[in-house]
């Protein structure tokens, strides 16, 4: 499994958990009972199925390798394996905020490191 994985949160929320050093996860990740993740190459799908539209967001990559057995791989879309935390993010966990400006047709302005 990849050692790196990407948290898709508002702007807001983001610096919230910035301030308290730990992220516990947006709404649905609470109803859900663990962070929602994903892997590299699901990013692209990811914010096209729930995230198109909505301004202010941040993609934060995080080091699954400090974030011990709270990291689980889980089928999820299509029988895909994504990356869970049943717990907390500590904010030593993360390698980088990247912003995602709205683009005119809904969709977000990635990296060209993404596929």
């Amino acid at each position: 499994m990849d050692s790196l994985a990407y948290k898709i949160e508002t702007r807001g929320a983001w610096a919230k958990a910035q301030s308290a050093g730990v992220y516990t996860g947006s709404a649905l990740d609470v109803t859900d009972g663990f962070i929602h993740l994903s892997a590299l190459d699901q990013v692209r799908a990811t914010m096209a199925m729930w995230f198109k539209d909505q301004p202010d967001l941040i993609l934060a990559k995080i080091d699954l390798t400090t974030l011990g057995e709270t990291v689980v791989w889980e089928a999820s879309r299509g029988g895909a394996l994504f990356p869970h935390i049943y717990g907390p993010i500590s904010m030593s966990a993360v390698r980088e905020v990247i912003d995602l400006p709205l683009l005119a047709d809904g969709s977000h302005d990635l990296p060209v490191s993404f596929p």
